[in-house]
């Protein structure tokens, strides 16, 4: 992008100001399109070097925080979209509309854009191109759909639906896990707690006695130990431990691909991750094939969507598979992901031309699967719980009371 200097005279003084453009022409056209007033001149001109250094600034930050839209918002704004359309509203005007009425930077700034995109000529999804991070892979798919049939307020209400579907199920998920996250807290603040403060009263005793220690009392007091003297330096340990291994994993794919591959082997999360993921993959999948996108097309959208590179590797078969002419039930037997059940179904639906009703029943089946298992989490986790619980308090009572029992057994002889 080229830097511009534009003069022009508006309401009897001339005002000069600085924008960036591909070329003048496009300089000319935006200057046109935004102001009011006689242009006299555009020229380009070198960025001064204060505006090079904020330029510089606000790229850094781009890349340390990349802009996000809060999936609520993003929802609630497609939605008013739709309903802009649909009333016949321009999509300039609806999108200049939603940005001006919006509080939150990224969205704002997003659909500010589009609309300049949009009165450039250029069409919604070739404009949201450009904000594929911020937007998603289906939001596109979506808007192309809905710019190629004429229908964009039905497919954009359809959107809506679909990234509320998928944000229920996060939200479900996120319920589910609060209670144990909350335990399991509590738990380990409790145990540092004992450690650093309960067992230290102990010590000065238990040095008094001068006597062999049973073992869980010098793990208690190597923990002590530990906590009291070393506990920031470990805190430090752990944040770095944390905040590196987070950044090599988001910026390693391999590193990232082993370790997608480990959650699917833990327990209880393994069956998280697979069945949220075919769930979110059956919803978005079923939805586009309803809509008239064909299958390859469809199946690129909703694999896009997968955050689990092992999954995702599984399910890109299924599109080398339909790409070759394959039927697309083989390609979703080879993942070894889907029961006999639902294949049989995507057969069924292949064979008789309602592969669109068949991929919504069996997204319905994966949502029941999904949905009993987010309401059993808090069953399969207590077990887990309790053994952590009793873990602590026998190591504490064992660590505390033998060494006194052992006392008193000596002064008894």
């Amino acid at each position: 992008m080229n830097y511009y200097a534009v003069t022009i005279i508006t309401k009897g003084k001339k005002e000069e100001f600085y924008i960036y453009a591909k070329d003048k022409k496009e300089a000319n056209t935006y200057v046109k399109l935004k102001f009011s007033g006689i242009i006299i001149r555009i020229v380009q001109r070198k960025e001064p070097l204060d505006v090079q250094l904020k330029k510089v600034k606000t790229n850094l930050l781009k890349n340390i925080k990349k802009r996000k839209i809060k999936p609520d918002l993003l929802i609630a704004s497609i939605r008013q979209l739709a309903v802009m359309t649909n009333a016949g509203i321009s999509i300039y005007d609806s999108l200049s509309e939603i940005a001006k009425s919006t509080d939150d930077k990224t969205l704002k700034y997003v659909f500010t854009k589009l609309s300049d995109e949009i009165n450039y000529g250029h069409s919604l999804s070739s404009s949201m191109e450009n904000f594929r991070f911020e937007l998603g892979n289906l939001s596109i798919a979506m808007a192309d759909l809905g710019e190629k049939t004429g229908n964009l307020d039905e497919s954009l209400y359809a959107l809506a639906d679909m990234l509320e579907e998928v944000r229920s199920n996060y939200i479900k998920f996120k319920k589910a896990m609060t209670y144990p996250r909350n335990v399991i807290v509590a738990m380990l603040i409790a145990f540092v707690i004992l450690i650093s403060f309960v067992v230290p009263k102990f010590k000065s005793i238990f040095e008094q006695l001068n006597a062999q220690l049973p073992l869980p009392t010098q793990v208690l007091l190597g923990l002590e130990n530990l906590f009291n003297n070393y506990g920031l330096y470990l805190l430090a340990i752990i944040l770095t431990s944390y905040i590196l291994s987070k950044y090599l994993i988001n910026t390693n794919i391999n590193l990232r691909f082993w370790f997608h591959s480990l959650l699917l082997k833990i327990y209880l999360i393994k069956n998280i991750i697979k069945f949220s993921t075919l769930n979110r993959f059956t919803i978005v999948f079923s939805e586009l094939i309803r809509a008239g996108i064909p299958i390859a097309e469809a199946l690129d959208t909703s694999i896009g969507m997968i955050d689990n590179l092992v999954l995702k590797e599984k399910l890109l078969g299924v599109r080398n598979t339909v790409e070759k002419g394959g039927t697309l039930n083989n390609g979703l037997k080879e993942t070894n992901l889907f029961e006999n059940m639902t294949i049989l179904m995507i057969r069924s639906g292949e064979d008789s031309g309602t592969l669109d009703t068949m991929t919504q029943k069996v997204a319905q089946y994966y949502k029941m699967r999904f949905d009993s298992i987010i309401e059993g989490v808090s069953g399969a986790i207590e077990p887990i719980m309790l053994f952590i619980v009793a873990s602590m308090i026998t190591l504490l009572a064992l660590g505390i009371f033998l060494p006194i029992w052992g006392l008193g057994s000596a002064v008894g002889v």
